[in-house]
């Protein structure tokens, strides 16, 4: 049966590894996401998960050891945050590339310089190219839910997964964890059963030589796997909540079926707009919420098929792709361009480094939008100058 915990953000990854009975864990230890690695040891250590724990000299090594385990047939686990997730960029290419099923947790914190270890969402959106499916969560239940979900959508489709929760906000913050019955878990997640192998004695090549008349159809064949993740995340997370009782989409609206008025958000920032919204519909507002959770693969439909007919749309970026917008503001306005009936898009910048964003700004960033008539500019809230 399945039971309650109170675990921090960190610990719920942790847990939700060890119920994937991850086989080989690599790790290299770097604030906010150390407690990741460091609880998954001892559950080594103890038996309670039956894997292999490497320890390794750095990021980059930490990923080229999951790519080894993942093509040798293991259920690959690692963590990290910021400068790490960067040092790690060049094995996520192979990752990628190779077609293995690795899942990462990414404790998002801000880039340095100047030297943070506080959260925003740049280091994970550096590598949205990378051809790692993306994820991003809103709770401690979620990151432990999405951990093995994340495993169940990889394994069908052959690409890595990254799951993305906030620094501190989530990672250092406890919350009730519900654990399901193992039993059930195994259900759901069966162990891994990859179609090609290293095995010793039977050579065969991952990564080889690719000229022009053959490496394009290797990128073509990503991004349709990418194009078939739509499906199985929502496959997948509708089973989920048939087994569990929370159901996973590749976004989540909330009040927004009389809703003229929409915020986007992505990661923990959700939960202080939904009291937002709360508190503006008791005045009356037509303001809904639209929760982005999957990020790689891209919700296209779903976004245009939520989001036209609306008056106006607020996006809430905790990120900022230097001399254009927020990310987030960019790819859905990019998505809703097709539509005759869209609404009017304007991004927001707030959050970054790990600064508070509250109710009354959120609530704030609603006001603005309202009234606003100017586009095309990076709107930056909470800024002290």
């Amino acid at each position: 049966m399945s039971v309650k915990k109170v675990l921090t953000g960190n610990h719920a990854v942790s847990y939700g590894a060890m119920v994937s009975r991850v086989q080989v864990i690599s790790a290299y230890p770097i604030t906010p996401q150390t407690q990741v690695v460091e609880l998954l040891s001892e559950m080594v250590a103890d038996g309670l998960l039956k894997a292999i724990f490497v320890n390794v000299e750095s990021e980059h090594s930490a990923m080229s050891a999951c790519v080894s385990a993942s093509a040798a047939g293991a259920r690959a686990f690692t963590a990290t945050s910021a400068q790490g997730l960067a040092l790690m960029h060049e094995m996520l290419h192979w990752a990628a590339g190779d077609r293995l099923p690795i899942v990462l947790a990414d404790i998002n914190r801000a880039m340095a310089p100047p030297w943070t270890i506080w959260t925003d969402q740049n280091d994970s959106l550096s590598q949205r190219d990378t051809g790692w499916m993306q994820v991003y969560v809103e709770s401690n239940q979620e990151a432990f839910d999405s951990i093995i979900l994340a495993y169940k959508v990889a394994e069908q489709i052959y690409l890595p997964c990254m799951v993305v929760l906030d620094a501190f906000v989530l990672s250092h913050t406890s919350e009730p964890i519900e654990i399901y019955d193992q039993e059930k878990i195994d259900e759901f997640l069966p162990p891994y059963k990859p179609m090609v192998t290293i095995e010793p004695g039977k050579p065969i090549g991952y990564g080889a030589l690719a000229g022009p008349d053959t490496y394009m159809e290797f990128r073509y064949k990503m991004q349709k796997a990418m194009e078939k993740a739509v499906s199985v995340f929502e496959k997948e997370g509708k089973l989920f909540g048939e087994m569990f009782g929370r159901t996973y989409d590749l976004v989540e609206p909330y009040m927004l079926d009389d809703a003229e008025y929409v915020i986007v958000t992505v990661g923990a920032v959700t939960s202080t707009a939904r009291v937002a919204i709360q508190e503006l519909r008791k005045k009356g507002e037509k303001v809904g919420l639209l929760k982005l959770r999957v990020v790689r693969p891209f919700p296209f439909e779903k976004l245009r098929n939520i989001l036209k007919g609306k008056k106006k749309v607020a996006i809430i970026d905790r990120n900022i792709s230097f001399g254009h917008h927020g990310i987030f503001y960019e790819e859905i306005k990019s998505a809703l361009y097709p539509l005759q009936d869209r609404p009017i898009v304007y991004g927001y910048i707030a959050g970054l480094g790990g600064r508070d964003v509250t109710v009354g700004d959120i609530i704030g960033i609603y006001e603005d939008m309202k009234k606003r008539e100017t586009l095309d500019e990076a709107i930056w809230r909470g800024v002290k100058l």
